[in-house]
């Protein structure tokens, strides 16, 4: 039967997108002019990747690789805000670390309940009660939500062991967690009956520690031959590496210096991708099988070459368990060593950067793609174009308003820009119509509210003017005349 054990998976995450901000206006009876109670979108919900102790595998993701969070809610009317989207939760195992689709480490997921964003939801845009303001009483629109990340991730499990058995396929690596530890690993006498990584726990004395029984090493693994990569991926973490040595095989041109030899080879030659270096890790080397003859022999003979390298020798049997004791002890002692070596971990500590002086938070560059154009790239100025409803003159009128106290006209007059000339920011192009003074014409007006500025209401010193010509029967202007 295949194997149901995946440690590599590829997903397509995409966040929920925000809702949009509602534009509305209280109406109620004898209030004509209630003002602005368009509500606010909902924002879109994240997509999480949670360390759940209970997941072993990545075979989930193998099978349904594209995750989505839900989108939030658009605003209404009366001040209501809308809902935000359900943010989705994925379950990894632990040991899990998220790449980028270029290989870069994004997270290392170590730990219950370590969470990682995976895809940040979009924010709703915001509705015209919350546009208002002394200038722009009741603003006829609202901003539109903002689209969700989507993102392509690669998870990669890397067991988390204290102890990584390393070894040629049929050494006895299984056989040796299986008597060891409560794991029971398949066990039989052909090459890589071992296809994935088994994890035991062992106590010796008052330590607790976890050993990882891996799938056989050969010649080459350090570049994709065999299981190699899917094998080296397993031993990163781990504090102390076992070699396991057949000295009861039948091969001929193996004995059990060379095979270490060919393991340290293969070792050297890979290069882990959460840094650090597989050679500086403490070494053990078993004798395994020593209940034959033979391999007893071989192992009392070739016991002193290891000795001399400064190496722990240990030897051993699973049929008999002959040695066990001593091995379990050594290993607990070596494990306690390396975890007492390393550093007491901080808690993280949150970094304010406030934006450097100077820093506009925007660039303006020649459109090489468009003679006399200009493009404006920048976190706020795209995001700004993606919240705006460009089949609303106000809201537009909104945007450039916001630009120009950002500061993009006196960037784009900087450069030479001219009016009219093509600008573009995030794939938007916009005939420029400077409003800087000195650059050219002001345009008066733009983005106000002509309900506003253009009604049939009579003022108070229409009325007051009024009462008076009925009292005395003469128009101020005619007063005027005569005197």
């Amino acid at each position: 039967m295949a194997s149901r054990f995946v440690d590599r998976a590829v997903i397509q995450v995409a966040a929920g997108d925000g809702g949009n901000g509602c534009a509305s206006v209280h109406r109620e009876k004898f209030k004509p002019l209630g003002g602005p109670d368009g509500g606010n979108g909902g924002n879109g919900g994240d997509v999480l990747l949670v360390v759940d102790p209970n997941v072993h595998t990545l075979l989930d993701f193998h099978f349904r690789p594209h995750a989505s969070a839900g989108n939030g809610k658009q605003g209404q009317g009366g001040n209501r805000a809308g809902a935000a989207g359900d943010s989705l939760e994925l379950k990894v195992p632990d040991g899990t670390v998220v790449l980028s689709e270029d290989g870069e480490v994004l997270a290392d997921l170590i730990g219950a309940g370590t969470t990682f964003v995976a895809a940040q939801g979009g924010r709703g845009g915001l509705g015209n009660a919350a546009l208002a303001s002394k200038a722009r009483k009741a603003p006829g629109f609202a901003l539109l939500g903002e689209a969700g990340e989507v993102r392509s991730l690669v998870l990669e499990l890397r067991s988390v062991a204290d102890v990584g058995l390393v070894g040629f396929p049929s050494a006895g690596k299984s056989s040796l967690i299986s008597v060891l530890s409560a794991a029971k690993p398949k066990i039989a006498d052909y090459p890589f009956t071992t296809l994935v990584p088994n994890l035991g726990v062992v106590t010796g004395g008052e330590t607790v520690f976890t050993m990882a029984d891996v799938p056989g090493l050969i010649p080459g693994a350090s570049e994709g031959r065999g299981l190699g990569l899917d094998f080296l991926r397993h031993i990163e973490r781990c504090a102390v590496l076992v070699h396991v040595v057949d000295c009861a095989t039948y091969e001929p041109g193996r004995d059990p210096v060379s095979d270490v030899d060919a393991l340290e080879t293969e070792l050297a030659r890979y290069t882990p991708g959460l840094g650090g270096d597989l050679a500086g890790r403490p070494r053990v080397v078993v004798l395994n099988k020593i209940d034959v003859p033979e391999a007893a022999e071989l192992a009392e003979l070739v016991k002193p070459d290891f000795e001399a390298r400064g190496l722990p020798v240990f030897e051993v049997s699973t049929a008999s368990r002959k040695g066990l004791r001593e091995l379990t002890f050594a290993l607990a002692g070596i494990v306690e060593e390396y975890r007492a070596a390393q550093p007491t971990p901080e808690a993280e500590r949150i970094v304010l950067r406030p934006q450097a002086v100077g820093d506009t938070g925007f660039t303006v560059e020649p459109d090489p793609d468009e003679p006399g154009g200009f493009i404006v790239r920048g976190a706020r100025p795209q995001r700004w174009v993606r919240q705006t409803n460009f089949g609303n003159d106000e809201a537009v009128g909104y945007l450039a308003d916001r630009l120009n106290r950002l500061g993009v006209e006196e960037a784009l007059a900087r450069q030479g820009a001219e009016p009219g000339c093509p600008v573009t920011i995030d794939g938007v192009t916009f005939d420029w119509e400077p409003s800087t003074p000195g650059v050219a014409t002001y345009f008066a007006g733009r983005g106000t509210d002509v309900r506003l500025e253009e009604h049939g209401r009579v003022t108070a010193a229409q009325r007051k003017e009024a009462r008076r010509v009925r009292r005395d029967g003469v128009p101020e202007a005619e007063l005027d005349e005569d005197s």
